[in-house]
């Protein structure tokens, strides 16, 4: 079997995280295994069933930030973070159809972008949900080439801008740097130690647990809209399967956050297997509307060419 090209991985993280959202938003909140329960056999198809207000296929929040950051990261010819929260706040202000609480009260708090999120933060103490996290696939394409330092401080700094709590800045650095490493065709699980090593040290055992190679999601102590153990199932999602299918699968099984936890596992196996790997079934009825910005409505080809221009 050949072994996919760095385009070929950044096109399977990209489509891959997209493609996880969609798949996983009809049973966000809802039971454990429902998605093997309603598809019993893998491969049948009918897996982008739509439901609880999406259309079959249709991506949520989480890929529309992520386009929004791809196409300022293109647009402006690098990390502009200004630009970046304008978007932000033009869609937010364009009533999507989901939003999380927190990046709303900061997009829509007319605090300036340097300081809404931290005002959030010191006022409710409380920032550390899985937001930011979500849309970091782009920008870890984007940035890989640049070295773990400094892909792990993009994170951090476009995290910022949503989530005042360390965590959530932690959490999608790890991701970064994780996405770094299966680009080049390594081994993301086994970047994890040296990974580790480089978080911020009053978050790095929080991290380490939910990484752990003996870690269960069943064992997290907060929701899985929390980033530590959203991020943790998604490499437990990976470290358990063999197939991006599977490792899809696996994460939307887990109920809760279903389309976030299915959206990082997509964008992390995406990257370990290469777009090949990721069902023309699912990539077909793919669609990224963006609200407050025309109607626009990004397919699979859009998708893809953003992709590739991110790896320029």
């Amino acid at each position: 079997m050949s072994h996919p090209s760095r385009t070929e991985r950044a096109l399977g993280a990209v489509v891959g995280s997209a493609v996880g959202d969609a798949l996983g938003a009809p049973f966000e909140f809802g039971p454990e295994g429902a998605f093997s329960d309603r598809f019993p056999d893998p491969g049948k198809g009918g897996e982008m069933c739509g439901g609880g207000g999406w259309d079959p296929g249709e991506a949520t929040d989480d890929t529309q930030t992520a386009v929004l950051v791809a196409e300022s990261l293109l647009d402006r010819g690098g990390l502009d973070l200004p630009d970046v929260f304008r978007r932000f706040q033009r869609w937010a202000a364009a009533d999507p159809k989901d939003i999380g609480l927190q990046t709303e009260a900061v997009l829509s708090s007319g605090d300036p972008w340097d300081t809404a999120a931290a005002l959030h933060f010191r006022a409710g103490g409380r920032a550390a949900g899985n937001g930011a996290l979500m849309r970091a696939t782009p920008s870890a394409v984007h940035f890989a080439p640049r070295g773990r330092d400094a892909t792990m401080d993009a994170a951090r700094h476009l995290a910022a801008l949503t989530h005042g709590d360390r965590a959530a800045w932690e959490g999608t650095a790890v991701f970064h740097a994780l996405i770094r490493v299966a680009l080049t065709g390594g081994d993301p699980l086994a970047a994890l130690p040296a990974t580790l090593d480089a978080v911020h040290p009053d978050h790095r055992a929080r991290y380490a647990t939910v990484l752990a190679p003996g870690w269960h999601p069943d064992l997290a102590t907060e929701f899985n809209g929390a980033v530590w153990p959203c991020l943790g199932s998604a490499v437990w999602a990976l470290r358990t399967t063999s197939s991006y299918e599977d490792a899809v699968r696996a994460a939307i099984d887990l109920g809760g956050d279903t389309d976030t936890v299915a959206a990082v596992t997509g964008g992390l196996a995406g990257a370990v297997y290469g777009i090949a790997a990721v069902p023309s079934r699912w990539t077909e009825p793919l669609h990224v509307p963006l609200p407050g910005f025309g109607g626009r409505v990004l397919r699979t080809a859009e998708l893809a060419d953003l992709t590739r221009r991110l790896c320029g």
